[in-house]
């Protein structure tokens, strides 16, 4: 909103900090509590929160399966191995849920009020800088890694962005905001975790990161249930909001079936029946838990992120252990 005179104080100054640069690049939308609560520094707990730790699992556990397709042996290759899941994990997730948060804030003051920097216990501007900074710990950390690593390390940092941020800010869509988050969180971590083992990314190892990434599209969807009013509020066409609660459900559902019917296809086609088999199983076991979710799925997206997302991760590490015998 422009002040009175119709002159933005971004353009009347003729110095504008980092901080005021990036603010209206992403949305210059005021904290909800900024004003009641203000604070000089974070508390140290509502940082570790703001990286968010539970949603570190999931790429460092796809940096592994790469490592463990591409014939990792974990007495020689311990330090490579531990430097990638240190990196998708902690640093490059990390920093992208900061990014994320800060990004969100506006959203977040809706649906998750007593999320750091909405509460006012991560001031404002911290967000950016943490997210900054652990950008560029990340380029760093990612150049350890030989040129594939960096290279890798450099998509993940300028997706994680393309995400929450304007103007692109592709979680606008439904449809292209969950297929990025996919990639980054399963996909490029893997063949990360492969090409810095084996130097070169291999066919088999390529495929299969990517149909396990777009796999993933559905775990995202089900993940935007718990932002369904907040993103219908600010104009984020979620699948939840776009088809509804059940509809949603069962695009996800299906995006998530059909990727591993099609790994199981290919693992049996290049001749390794018995980890097929094993995926098959945990497919089963996963169409189980879709049929409890589509009884209530808006109630149970959370249930099944904790149940069938398990199962799916599973499938991940079965089919990483057949291609170390097929590549």
């Amino acid at each position: 909103m422009k002040p009175q005179g119709g002159i933005c104080p971004a353009i009347a100054s003729p110095l504008v900090s980092l901080a005021e640069f990036t603010s209206i690049v992403c949305g210059r939308h005021m904290s909800v509590n900024e004003n009641l609560h203000p604070r000089r520094l974070p508390e140290p707990a509502a940082l570790l929160r703001l990286i968010k730790p539970v949603t570190w699992f999931p790429p460092m556990w796809a940096y592994l399966c790469g490592a463990v397709s591409a014939g990792a042996v974990f007495g020689d290759n311990f330090a490579l191995v531990s430097l990638g899941i240190l990196l998708s994990g902690p640093i490059v997730c990390g920093m992208s849920q900061a990014a994320n948060d800060w990004c969100d804030r506006h959203v977040d003051a809706i649906n998750e009020p007593d999320r750091p920097i909405p509460s006012g216990r991560v001031p404002e501007r911290w967000g950016l800088y943490v997210a900054l900074a652990m950008s560029a710990l990340a380029l760093w950390v990612g150049g350890f890694l030989g040129t594939w690593g960096f290279g890798a390390t450099v998509v993940a940092v300028l997706a994680a962005w393309a995400y929450s941020a304007e103007p692109v800010r592709m979680k606008r869509s439904g449809w292209w905001g969950p297929g990025l988050v996919g990639f980054c969180y399963e996909g490029l971590p893997w063949f990360t975790g492969a090409v810095v083992i084996a130097g070169a990314p291999q066919f088999e190892v390529v495929v299969i990161a990517f149909i396990y990434a777009l796999g993933a599209h559905g775990i995202m969807t089900l993940n935007d249930f718990k932002a369904l009013e907040g993103d219908q509020r600010t104009g984020i066409r979620s699948l939840p909001v776009m088809l509804g609660p059940g509809k949603a459900a069962r695009v996800a559902c299906a995006v998530m079936g059909l990727a591993q019917a099609l790994v199981i296809a290919l693992i049996l086609f290049w001749g390794a029946p018995l980890h097929a088999a094993g995926i098959l199983a945990v497919l089963i076991a996963q169409f189980f838990a879709m049929r409890k979710l589509m009884t209530n799925p808006k109630g149970l997206a959370p249930w099944y992120n904790g149940t069938g997302v398990l199962l799916y991760v599973s499938g991940m590490m079965i089919a990483a252990f057949a291609l170390r015998g097929i590549t």
